[in-house]
This record gives structure tokens, sequence and C-alpha cells, in this order.
């Protein structure tokens, strides 16, 4: 689930992928179908620098567009407010309150902690009512 954000706009069967480079910074691939599950796939590359290094928990994520080349001209805050005991979740926010998504190692998350997910981000002062869920298929297929 997320905040609609334009950039996002007719986005369904969302992936975001996350690795590690060598340099110490992460690799930001970010891809969703266009509008139907069988839509053609999108994507948008990005790269992201630890900002606070006690915690890992402050990232920010820059993006690059055909137009753009390897200019990295824009470098937006994204804040870890969230992580599952194992990894299985993560929940991405900005300190605006503007940008917020719900992340999930499968497509969909159970009802129950997805519920307590949002009455911890409505205490935090989100505004849990703008949230969208995003069409998922049952599970990815293992390449695209």
């Amino acid at each position: 689930a997320s905040f609609p954000q334009s950039f996002q706009k007719g986005c369904v069967a969302t992936r975001a992928t996350y690795s590690l480079r060598r340099d110490g910074m992460v690799d930001v691939l970010n891809e969703c179908r266009e509008d139907t599950l069988t839509g053609n796939w999108r994507e948008a590359k990005g790269r992201a620098r630890v900002k606070d290094k006690r915690s890992n928990s402050k990232l920010e994520v820059s993006f690059v567009g055909p137009i753009l080349g390897d200019f990295w001209l824009f470098w937006g805050k994204y804040w870890i407010l969230e992580l599952g005991e194992n990894y299985e979740y993560s929940v991405v926010g900005h300190p605006s309150r503007k940008y917020l998504w719900i992340l999930s190692r499968k497509p969909t998350l159970s009802k129950k902690l997805f519920e307590e997910i949002i009455q911890r981000l409505q205490s935090s002062g989100f505004p849990v009512k703008n949230l969208r869920r995003t069409l998922q298929p049952k599970e990815y297929p293992a390449t695209l």
C-alpha cells in the first residue's frame, strides 16, 4: 500500500528490489505493471545513500530517467519507520508524512498485520485515510 504519487500512477503488481553496492550505496529498482496484472512492465532505477549510519534507517534516494541519463538530480528522504522482525515487511515514509509505502516480501500481508501497521502509523500522525492498497498477483514469477 502507499500514498498515491504521480510517478506511480497506473502501477499495479509493484515490486521494489534493493541491492547493496560495494561502495556502501544501495541500488534501487522499482517495477510495476501498467494498469493491469498483465500490462507492460515499467521500471525506475535509483540509488540510495545512508544518511544515518548509526541506525541505517534514514536514506536518501535519487532516481534517473531516460532524459536525465546518469545525472542524479534530486535526493529524496526515505526513512525506514518500521521493519518486521524477520524482515518480512517494512514501512518507509518521509518526515513530511506526504510519502508512505508499506512493503512486503510477499505480494500481500495478513489482514491482521496490515491493520496493526495502520494503527501504529495513525498514532504517529500519518494520514492513513490516504493509503491505497496496490493490486498484486497471488505470487510473483521467478523472473520477469
